[in-house]
């Protein structure tokens, strides 16, 4: 039904935002299903999720992919997160027009000198809050939302410094009914986003690259476990996938179990990759000399 980002500044509130959006929702005649995606729903630490840009881009694949996965036509999903950067609102945007529903920003606008008096508070309540060198990091590279920005449109602002948070603030109140407001052909101000051709494709393309990637490492799964059982617990000297394809560097016995764990692992490091880069192979041949080589180096290493 719709996509919700909220977004500001760390400690800003965006928490108490989120819970309080969630409730005006829930409290509307419709009663719409209502899902919240946060750090925590994944027992991340903040200070550990944002310690360097590789940890950072790893928690925004992991909550892209979630998102993902939830958008459907039937609930609301709200990603509370600080969502700061313009690019990554955009991605959003991108997944909540491919699924064909609404979609809104909602800014916590708050002064750096109140989240920072926040973030201290927190710590001295024991509570969840940000390292001292994390924070003025987060802040100095916060991107805030403009409403002439597609991805940042409709844009609805708090101001909790200023105005305090409930679910009577006018820009949930506003936010609650441009979500829950029925459209007909004469409705112009609620936009529901369209998929295009081009991502229609694209997650055509993905799944299909995610079908292959499954298909090809269960057969070199298969033709590994075929290969010792042939040995009869003898030594191997590798095990050949056919002509042009690498051959798995074994020379212990590998147990059913290892092989799916190593298998499960690579399809998720897969699908993590393919969030900030270029999709899984779409071929078999492909998808399995990857899991050949990924193979090779976990077998050696262990």
């Amino acid at each position: 039904m719709a996509l919700v980002v909220i977004c500001g500044q760390p400690c800003s509130g965006k928490s108490t935002a989120a819970a309080c959006l969630a409730e005006a929702l829930k409290e509307t005649e419709s009663k719409p299903s209502v899902r919240t995606i946060d750090e925590t729903s994944f027992h991340l630490s903040r200070n550990q999720s944002y310690a360097n840009m590789t940890e950072e881009k790893n928690l925004r694949g992991v909550l892209r992919s979630e998102v993902d996965r939830s958008l459907s036509k039937d609930s609301i999903v709200i990603v509370d997160s600080l969502n700061s950067i313009k690019g990554y609102r955009y991605e959003l945007w991108c997944l909540a027009r491919a699924a064909g529903i609404r979609y809104c920003v909602l800014h916590c606008d708050v002064d750096e000198e109140s989240c920072r008096i926040w973030n201290g508070e927190r710590r001295e309540r024991g509570e969840l809050s940000y390292d001292d060198n994390i924070f003025e990091d987060l802040v100095r590279r916060f991107e805030r939302p403009d409403s002439k920005n597609r991805w940042d449109s409709p844009l609805f602002e708090l101001w909790p410094a200023k105005d305090g948070i409930d679910k009577l603030s006018t820009a949930i109140v506003d936010a609650v009914s441009y979500l829950t407001k029925k459209v007909d052909s004469k409705t112009r101000d609620v936009k529901i986003l369209q998929p295009t051709i081009a991502t229609q494709s694209a997650r055509g393309s993905e799944a299909n690259s995610l079908y292959e990637m499954d298909r090809a490492t269960q057969e070199v799964t298969n033709a590994i476990v075929e290969a010792q059982s042939h040995a009869l617990g003898g030594p191997l000297n590798g095990v050949s996938l056919g002509p042009g394809l690498p051959t798995v560097d074994i020379s212990r016995s590998v147990s059913l179990p290892e092989l799916r764990r190593l298998r499960r692992t690579f399809i998720k490091l897969a699908g993590q990759t393919s969030l900030s880069g270029p999709p899984p192979p779409s071929d078999a041949d492909s998808a399995k000399r990857m899991f050949v080589d990924y193979l090779n180096r976990e077998l050696a290493s262990g």
